[in-house]
């Protein structure tokens, strides 16, 4: 049996997830489509999901193909405050299908999930929905496609019947269709020089099955993306996308038999509150019982399944490359952590799982209705950002507060939610506030040594800190020999290091690009009074130095100063031509700079870049200035020095 573990993804509402029913249902998983409405879809599980029509978390359900291939497919939320489920996907996937609705057409979130998709060659099919809906549009969509994804794509079929009625069919190009193979020529000679000249040489040379062997090639190298037409709805054009996927996506590739490397994407727990680590195995195989190394840690196997038609199963034998596994007993496990054998090192595709999406920008203090569930909300909490990393739980030293990372308003009512429902904890949030980051602007050093001015804690401790380039993180070294000073205490200073530089700098906010230099070290022997028990207070402990490591690290940050960034968006703004004039004085007073303007006709077309900050006053305010017809969409840049330096 081979495997293909495809994604489906979505602009919010272009029918992911139903069409995702249709597939299990044509395959026999289920006999009857659920509803998103009703909220009887077989993977919007969660009681939110299903109150709210939107998918939250990501599910994996399977299917068989012709008892040839099990597709493993992975639904994911379309809804931009949710982009974190999308991106743990993303490294684990061996294709993907792009919904795309044949009446809004091209949507924003749809650019961003292709500019991602084809960053990373992901082979992708695009899937054009609701052709049974008024206003469905068949030629001017796939003319989008290829202007605002920027994409080589070539649909293999059109709609058939009245679109817009429930009537409307997928009906297929023919092998005999002259036109579509000349297209379909046109298409792949860009990336295959003999076809390029069989075609030159004589139009009516290049076969049929040439060119379908090459268009399986070529979209398997994510090269090219076949289009297909249908309804999640009625049915139309799945049994034709199930074809596709079989034919024209790549099988899982890894050997059973190689070292054991994979990728945990999702975790979750079970009804009695143990962890489930969902992993996407590349290579080798693991069985219950087995160890495994994970993250920095290790963890015993207890027990391994699989998910067959929606429901994880478990198995008595032994989860192989190119499958989806699920695992228990890794309660140390988290979300993008690799597996491998004990002792070895990371490897294969999943030991890079880099961040494709935009960081959260922005953050939130939740504030327990009743005080008393301070301490029960910081577990809660704590277990919701097993689930999502990004969440990115955060305590004030001071105030003790509780702070969590989001994307945007929607995640917020989520969290507010799930608190209530799932944990019985009432919760209000502060205002939403954009979270910055700290810069060095030059080097700074400091120490302390033991037994000197005033050194309270038996370490010595200097530190030398310098600016790094963006996206380089912390790069913490020894100015030393290693054997200078006790690993632990050494390991100490680090991870208090680390850990200071994330919780804020002199503003109060993260250092995320430093490089930091251990200058001096120095400790007190273990020692005792006269051959008695470990005596603490004559002996270096791993607490003096992570005691006196935030100290120095903040004398020499001052030394060197830092400057607080703001998050800034690339945006791109479609809106009729005269109403210009009004959008630019909001910009400015937003602090965005934009680019010329491209004029066509009666439209306009403006880039430019705007803190993120003012991105969703501009959203509230398009409609009112472009007479709702202001099209705006933005993804995250990086970083620029804040227009007025803020503390948190």
């Amino acid at each position: 049996m081979q495997y293909v573990n495809l994604g489906i993804l979505a602009h919010v509402d272009a029918g992911k997830t139903s069409l995702t029913e249709r597939l299990l249902q044509a395959a026999g998983v289920i006999d009857e489509v659920g509803s998103v409405d009703d909220g009887s879809t077989r993977t919007d599980s969660l009681e939110l999901e299903r109150q709210r029509g939107i998918t939250i978390k990501s599910a994996v359900v399977s299917f068989v193909v012709d008892d040839e291939l099990t597709v493993n497919l992975i639904d994911t939320p379309g809804h931009p405050d949710f982009i974190a489920e999308v991106e743990r996907v993303l490294h684990v996937l061996d294709g993907a299908v792009l919904v795309v609705s044949a009446v809004e057409g091209v949507q924003p979130q749809t650019r961003i999930l292709m500019r991602t998709l084809r960053r990373l060659g992901i082979p992708t099919l695009i899937f054009v929905n609701k052709i049974d809906r008024r206003g469905a549009r068949c030629a001017s969509v796939v003319r989008e496609l290829g202007e605002k994804l920027d994409a080589a794509v070539v649909a293999l079929g059109t709609v058939g019947g009245a679109a817009g009625t429930p009537g409307a069919a997928w009906v297929p190009y023919a092998d005999a269709d002259e036109d579509f193979a000349a297209r379909l020529t046109e298409v792949l000679a860009d990336h295959d020089d003999a076809l390029l000249a069989a075609y030159v040489a004589d139009e009516t040379a290049v076969p049929y099955d040439r060119l379908r062997a090459g268009l399986a090639a070529q979209t398997q190298q994510a090269l090219v993306h076949p289009v297909f037409f249908g309804s999640a709805i009625t049915g139309a054009g799945v049994n034709a996308l199930t074809t596709g996927i079989k034919e024209l996506l790549p099988a899982a590739a890894g050997a059973a038999g190689g070292p054991l490397s994979g990728t945990v994407f999702k975790v979750e727990r079970g009804p009695a509150g143990e962890k489930l680590a969902y992993v996407r195995m590349f290579s080798g195989a693991v069985r219950t019982r087995d160890r495994v190394a994970l993250g920095g840690t290790e963890g015993k196997v207890t027990a391994v399944g699989v998910v067959e038609r929606g429901v994880v199963v478990r198995r008595s034998g032994v989860v192989a490359a190119g499958e989806i596994g699920v695992l228990w007993g890794l309660e140390k496990v988290r979300i993008g952590d690799t597996v491998t054998g004990r002792g070895a090192s990371p490897n294969g595709r999943g030991a890079a799982a880099s961040r494709h999406f935009a960081p959260p920008t922005l953050e939130t203090v939740v504030v327990p209705s009743h005080p008393s569930d301070k301490a029960a909300l910081h577990v809660a909490l704590s277990r919701l950002a097993e689930q999502d990393p990004l969440i990115g739980l955060r305590q004030d030293g001071v105030r003790q507060e509780l702070s969590v990372s989001l994307y945007g308003e929607v995640q917020k009512e989520i969290v507010q939610a799930t608190l209530a429902q799932d944990f019985g904890i009432e919760v209000a949030f502060r205002s939403t506030t954009v979270i910055c980051i700290e810069r060095l602007v030059g080097t700074g050093a400091a120490f302390e040594i033991m037994h000197k001015d005033g050194n309270p804690f038996l370490a010595t401790v200097g530190l030398r800190v310098e600016p790094a380039p963006p996206g380089d993180g912390v790069d913490f070294r020894l100015a030393g020999e290693l054997g200078s000073m006790p690993y632990a205490f050494i390991k100490a200073v680090e991870e208090t290091v680390r850990e200071t530089l994330r919780r804020g700098g002199p503003h109060g906010w993260r250092v995320p690009d430093c490089s930091v230099t251990l200058t001096h070290s120095g400790y007190a022997a273990r020692q005792s009074h006269a051959h008695a028990v470990f005596d603490k207070s004559m002996s270096s402990t791993a607490g003096d130095f992570r005691d006196l490591t935030p100290l120095v690290l903040m004398r020499a940050l001052r030394q060197a100063g830092t400057e607080v960034h703001e998050p800034v968006h690339r945006f791109l703004l479609d809106l009729p031509a005269d109403a210009l004039g009004p959008v630019l004085p909001v910009l400015a007073r937003l602090g965005a700079v934009p680019d010329t303007p491209l004029l066509r006709n009666s439209a306009c077309r403006l880039e430019g870049t705007i803190p993120a900050a003012g991105v969703r006053e501009l959203q509230r305010a398009l409609p009112s200035l472009t007479r709702g017809e202001g099209v705006l969409e933005s993804t995250f840049s990086g970083y620029r020095p804040a227009r007025a330096v803020s503390a948190r």
